[in-house]
């Protein structure tokens, strides 16, 4: 694997690029964002395509697999090409990738499409991580980060909810439609602005194996691994939950997780003044205040005032998650921050189509109150990973 490198030289970078740094930082939403769609369209898809809900969520768990093992594979392959040309060709093949999914016309065409969003996924999100560095001046480095990674965060919160009113108002396929059209724009507008992006400084497996003998790191892996296989077990299915468990018309589950989105979003502002005092404090509570909100979601949103509760702040505790975990990443190996982030893309992603298949074989062998326990379950065992690790000065602290 390379890795891109910031340079001091001014005669390489005299100017912050920042239209550049807001294109990527719409590419990553988009690409998180077509990730996760499926999630508000299960019940959707399932009835075109004649399979379970359990079923149609193979499209959210093929997917992150797949970004998985691109995150770190897709670097190491391509070696030192420029990496605006990885970034643009990734772009084309999400625009390509949903436009099958538009059309799909069985399981298996559409779980192939799906295969081909999980490698944009995995290798846009991973190069994009370390971008920064080359885009704009080295006292700007920390703001451009924020915003590259505020696109995954605002993905996280709002992609789902966004998809599902559009999914609900003209159709599942014109989603997936808009999603493609999208794509294409992003990848015109990253022609535009993006310089070129040459690898230089290699960085080989051996990093990516070393993080894992680092205490803070491997705390931050088995956290991020809980707690996102956790949250996507559930909320993999929020749509049947509300509508089945709940007791919610149809007709309200768009608005509703556009609600959970907007928390989600104040939720990240939240998360970040946090982390300024504890790294380890505010991953702590947002682990352990997911798992009590899902133990008591059977118990208390049955009734749709409980549930919508419940949604809300389900939804800004989650959305402090990709600021904080990624932050302990950073903290945790501050001289490995490319092969640390790499390795967290990708347990992010393996945990979300964990959790997705997770969720679906639970929901479909037992009932839905038991994939919310069980999530409960998991977000538990995250919090006290988390309570457990001692933080030094040079980890998340």
């Amino acid at each position: 694997m390379t890795t891109t490198q910031h340079t001091s030289n001014p005669a390489v970078l005299q100017r912050n690029r920042w239209p550049a740094v807001a294109a990527v930082a719409v590419g990553t939403f988009l690409l998180v964002t077509a990730e996760q769609l499926p999630i508000g369209l299960l019940s959707a898809v399932g009835g075109t395509l004649r399979i379970s809900e359990g079923t149609a969520g193979l499209m959210v768990t093929g997917a992150s697999i797949v970004a998985a093992l691109a995150a770190p594979v897709v670097p190491l392959v391509i070696g030192r090409l420029d990496r605006r040309i990885l970034l643009l060709a990734l772009m084309g093949l999400m625009t390509a990738a949903n436009t099958i999914s538009t059309v799909a016309p069985n399981l298996g065409v559409m779980l192939a499409s799906r295969v081909l969003v999980g490698i944009a996924i995995g290798g846009f999100w991973a190069v994009a991580a370390g971008l920064a560095v080359r885009l704009v001046t080295e006292t700007a480095v920390p703001k451009a980060t924020a915003i590259i990674f505020g696109g995954v965060g605002a993905a996280n919160v709002l992609g789902v909810p966004l998809g599902t009113a559009l999914g609900g108002f003209a159709g599942w396929r014109l989603a997936f439609a808009a999603l493609s059209v999208l794509a294409l724009v992003v990848l015109v507008v990253l022609v535009a602005v993006l310089p070129p992006l040459v690898a230089t400084q290699p960085v080989g497996l051996a990093q990516l194996a070393e993080q894992f003998r680092n205490p803070g790191a491997r705390a931050g892996i088995l956290a991020t691994f809980l707690l996102v296989t956790g949250h996507f077990a559930a909320y993999t299915f929020v749509g049947p939950v509300l509508r089945e468990l709940s007791g919610i018309s149809p007709e309200f589950v768009g608005p509703l997780l556009l609600g959970f989105g907007v928390a989600g979003v104040a939720g990240n502002f939240l998360a970040g003044a946090l982390i300024g005092q504890s790294v380890h404090r505010t991953v702590f509570g947002i682990a352990a205040g997911l798992a009590v909100l899902l133990l008591l979601y059977p118990l208390l949103g049955r009734v749709p005032i409980g549930a919508v509760l419940l949604l809300i702040a389900w939804g800004l505790v989650f959305g402090g998650v990709s600021v904080s975990l990624q932050t302990w990443m950073i903290k945790a190996a501050p001289t490995a921050v490319e092969a640390a982030s790499a390795l967290w893309v990708a347990v992010f992603n393996l945990a979300i189509g964990l959790g997705a298949l997770a969720g679906g074989l639970v929901v479909d062998a037992v009932s839905l109150p038991a994939m919310l326990i069980f999530a409960g379950v998991l977000l538990t065992l995250a919090a006290l990973a988390v309570w457990t690790h001692r933080p030094s000065d040079r980890d998340a602290g």
